[in-house]
């Protein structure tokens, strides 16, 4: 997302490009309500590029974030799969 479109994403600035990626999860419910399995690949793929694209207006690095959140094991129960309650 950044090699396509980082000039395009900092002009529009984060508030905007949140704006945006909201929208795509609005589309996505309706998708869900509908049962259309195609407009839900659709949104699915257009909300992760949405996110893509406000990491990089934030210079924050995406990947890193969701590594440290979700280190391939439960945050709570540390099991792989997850084990707990929560």
């Amino acid at each position: 997302m950044r090699e396509l479109y980082y000039q395009r994403d900092i002009d529009r600035g984060a508030e905007r490009t949140l704006l945006w990626l909201t929208e795509e999860v609005g589309e996505l419910a309706e998708a869900l309500r509908k049962k259309n399995r195609e407009a839900m690949m659709e949104e699915l793929a257009d909300i992760v590029a949405w996110t893509a694209s406000l990491a990089n207006v934030l210079d924050m690095d995406l990947e890193e974030a969701l590594m440290e959140k979700y280190p391939g094991r439960c945050r709570y129960c540390g099991s792989n799969p997850c084990v707990c309650e929560k």
